[in-house]
């Protein structure tokens, strides 16, 4: 299988915040062809690593009704803290939106 990056196949990758302790990762698929080839080919181990963040912490919510995938991951550092390097979570996306699947 050729690999290609997840912005080719998805309509638009999209981050926020989900609080001040999490951040969610939208991929809106555009198509229930895209949204198969998605949900088959994204690693959510992968996306975790990517992120920096721990695989058991990240949740992957699934609505084919819609075409989207979410994933959401434990925010490194709190919301407005002094580490904090993206207070609203929008950074993130274009990391997954790069990622080879």
């Amino acid at each position: 299988m050729r690999l290609a990056r997840l912005k080719d196949i998805a309509a638009k990758v999209r981050s926020k915040n989900a609080g001040p302790f999490w951040l969610t990762v939208d991929i809106f698929c555009g198509s229930s062809e895209a949204f198969a080839a998605v949900q088959q080919r994204l690693d959510t181990a992968k996306a975790a690593h990517l992120f920096g963040a721990e695989p058991q912490l990240m949740k992957r919510f699934e609505m084919p009704d819609l075409n989207v995938i979410k994933l959401s991951l434990p925010r490194p550092e709190i919301q407005g803290a002094p580490a904090d390097r993206d207070m609203h979570g929008a950074s993130w996306a274009a990391l997954l939106a790069e990622m080879e699947v």
